[in-house]
């Protein structure tokens, strides 16, 4: 209350003292009046007393002259008086205006100079300048004054502060911050903002935040969407460029309506697009020759079996084989190699007719298909026309370096229909042709004939040894060890299936898995990986605290089945081992083969807390954004993109490209098959954290890993001397 009066009572006393000067001054008058007649009136007295005894000395002498000598005296004396008085009372009133003029004006004077000061003040806080505290006057008229402003200033001080400091955190964002009214225009833009869309802040601010959306995306962005999930569009720059971004979108809750709206966060996802490309090329093309890989080969394949069947016309496939091209990689190294097939390529995209097509199905294995022109054509006497331009363009003189260079190669063609009708069939009988070529002496070609399916049936007897094995104890698991790549400390490993097929050695899962999937056995030799995966986990638990988390690979049958999550429950609950040590590795192909329907079995596997990865990222089709839906713990970079990394720059800007966005998404990410040290070291300083391969140490058995993880835990044995 004290706080409120003061201001009033400080007025009341202001106007008092002016009251009051006013009175003083008056009152000054009046005495000064009142003193100047009394002094005038005692003079005029005596003067008349001296007429009055002149009268009467004059009347006692000469009575009849006394009458008009005393009219005369009384006269002047009057006229005296008068004279004398108003001059008196004229300057004494003027001496004392002066007086009070001069009073007053030192009074105003004091306050004009206190009142000009807070003038300045008040207009340097209007400036922006309120850090510096008022200074007091001193002048007590004007302390309520002064005492508001500086009220007013700290007010405006803690005010300012406060918006400094969010201009400087948005600022400092990297990230393009817009925040928009309630009617969509943009209300605050940071730097950043400014920065990726070519405007000054200033300019951003009552744009609509549709019209930075190019035109063709807007119909697609759906800010209800964006705000439920982060997404993605494209904006256009004020000089016309399209740059695309990453979106995320909050509402801004606030009582205040002037507060409220939207808040944007844009981030430049360029490099993730522009990998995210290369990925896909990469995934279809060979990146040494250009040509279409086995599986892009294998859709366009497809596709024209699919139209010439529809058509009623004729394919030939021809698969060409170099010849002895493992001698010339041994004797004169993998880049004379690498030569030798680009040149290959070169020559076979040459020859061929514009109608075929050609792709790299493996190291030094092509495949080549033309469509007939129409039902009547001879397919046959096309294909061996192909194949013997091919086979005269291939051994022509090829020079390495200093080295002349003899290559030849062998041709298998089969025809469609008479030999197949689908693709797998159609490039295994080429596929099979092709060996017969070789064994009559190479640089030749041979029709596919069905007596050649010797490889056919040896697969089908391969298929029905498999279905024993298990009864047999054939399988047996090895342990490639999961290293961090900075410290060299072996963090836990991925289980990898062999099969010990008697008088065959070891047989590696791409020969067999595929057999394995075709029918249920995939899941049976599924569930005695996990059992056996568990029962190694126990016996290691015994001897080390944390053996680390153990991979296993998964695949979309398994899953797909009704028991797979209560067998995985009870497994674990019958070895006593922690779901959260085991790693389930997806491949992405067969996690965007029915992403409806695995998501919730993802989700399940992820709450029992099972760690789910990514295997072979790279090698499909789908995006990192695409994959954000899935609950992922780790991403593995497929080693066909680690191979040429620390040498090659577009796979050292794919590799850190995909690094950067797993970690962003907040997932581990691991690199398969680091063999040098150049890779380790160049996927270390990239901010990949795990790595995996030939480096660390070839699989091995359950007992060799516990030994392994049993000299780490007692430090005799580091698993990786790190360079100094």
């Amino acid at each position: 209350m004290h706080g409120t009066d003061e201001p009033g009572m400080r007025g009341i006393r202001l106007k008092l003292r002016y009251m009051l000067t006013v009175l003083a001054v008056g009152a000054a008058l009046t005495a000064a009046v009142a003193v100047t007649t009394y002094l005038s009136e005692r003079h005029e007295e005596r003067h008349l007393q001296e007429m009055v005894a002149e009268a009467r000395n004059l009347q006692a002498t000469n009575p009849a002259a006394a009458v008009p000598e005393m009219e005369r005296e009384v006269g002047a004396l009057l006229s005296h008086a008068y004279s004398a008085r108003l001059p008196l009372i004229v300057g004494v009133g003027l001496a004392l205006s002066v007086l009070a003029a001069w009073l007053t004006g030192l009074l105003i004077s004091r306050i004009d100079r206190g009142m000009g000061a807070l003038m300045v003040s008040a207009d340097r806080i209007g400036h922006g300048l309120h850090l510096e505290p008022l200074h007091g006057s001193g002048i007590p008229e004007l302390a309520g004054l002064e005492g508001s402003l500086e009220r007013m200033r700290q007010a405006l001080a803690g005010t300012t502060i406060s918006r400094d400091y969010l201009d400087t955190l948005l600022n400092s964002m990297s990230d393009a911050v817009l925040v928009t009214a309630p009617d969509g225009r943009v209300r605050t833009a940071n730097l950043a903002a400014a920065k990726m869309l070519g405007f000054e802040p200033q300019q951003l601010q009552g744009l609509e935040f549709m019209s930075l959306v190019t035109e063709q995306h807007r119909p697609a962005f759906d800010l209800q969407q964006v705000l439920a999930e982060p997404g993605e569009t494209v904006v256009s720059t004020s000089r016309g460029q399209t740059i695309p971004v990453s979106v995320t979108a909050s509402v801004i809750s606030s009582d205040d309506p002037r507060f409220k709206g939207t808040i944007f966060v844009l981030r430049d996802i360029t490099e993730r697009k522009r990998a995210e490309r290369r990925i896909r090329y990469l995934a279809r093309f060979d990146t040494l020759t250009k040509m279409p890989n086995r599986m892009q080969f294998q859709h366009l394949l497809h596709q024209a079996l699919t139209r010439s069947q529809r058509q009623g016309r004729g394919l030939m496939l021809l698969y060409v084989d170099i010849d002895n091209f493992k001698e010339i990689n041994d004797t004169f190294g993998h880049a004379a190699g690498d030569r030798v097939l680009e040149t290959v390529s070169e020559r076979l995209a040459r020859v061929l007719p514009r109608e075929s097509v050609v792709g790299r199905l493996a190291g030094d294995e092509f495949a080549i298909f033309a469509e007939a022109a129409d039902e009547t054509d001879d397919r046959h006497a096309q294909a061996a026309s192909i194949a013997r331009q091919v086979l005269s363009e291939v051994s022509r003189p090829l020079h390495v370096g200093d080295h002349e260079i003899e290559v030849t190669a062998s041709i298998g063609i089969a025809a469609c229909p008479e030999d197949a009708d689908n693709v797998i069939d159609l490039i295994r009988n080429a596929d099979a042709a092709m060996y017969h070529a070789k064994r009559a002496g190479r640089n030749c070609h041979i029709f596919y004939a069905p007596e050649m399916n010797a490889a056919a049936v040896e697969r089908l007897l391969l298929k029905s040894k498999l279905r024993r094995a298990l009864d047999r104890d054939e399988f047996v698991l090895r342990y490639q060890p999961k290293v961090d790549l900075g410290s060299g400390q072996v963090v836990g490993a991925e289980a990898l299936l062999r099969w010990r097929l008697p008088g065959h050695g070891e047989i590696a899962p791409s020969q067999f898995i595929p057999l394995a999937e075709e029918s249920r056995l995939i899941l049976d030799i599924g569930a005695w990986v996990l059992n056996q995966v568990c029962s190694d986990y126990a016996t290691w638990q015994e001897r080390v605290p944390d053996p680390g988390m153990v991979a296993i690979n998964l695949s979309l049958k398994e899953l797909s089945q009704a028991s797979f999550i209560p067998h995985c429950r009870s497994v674990f609950e019958k070895h006593r081992v922690s779901p959260s040590r085991v790693e389930l590795e997806i491949t992405e192909t067969t996690l965007m083969l029915d992403a409806e329907r695995t998501l919730p079995l993802l989700d399940e596997l992820r709450a029992m807390g099972v760690h789910l990865s990514i295997d072979d990222f790279g090698t499909g089709y789908s995006s990192l954004s695409a994959l954000q839906q899935f609950p992922i713990g780790t991403l593995k970079i497929d080693q066909s993109f680690v191979r040429n990394a620390a040498t090659d720059p577009d796979d050292a800007t794919i590799v850190r490209t995909i690094i950067e966005m797993g970690r962003s998404m907040g997932l581990q990410v691991l690199a398969e098959g680091i063999e040098t040290e150049e890779q380790r070291y160049f996927l270390l300083h990239a901010g990949c954290q795990f790595g995996q391969g030939r480096l660390f140490g070839e699989p091995i058995s359950a007992g060799e890993f516990l030994e392994v993880i049993l000299r780490q835990a007692t430090g005799q044995h580091p698993v990786l001397k790190l360079p100094a």
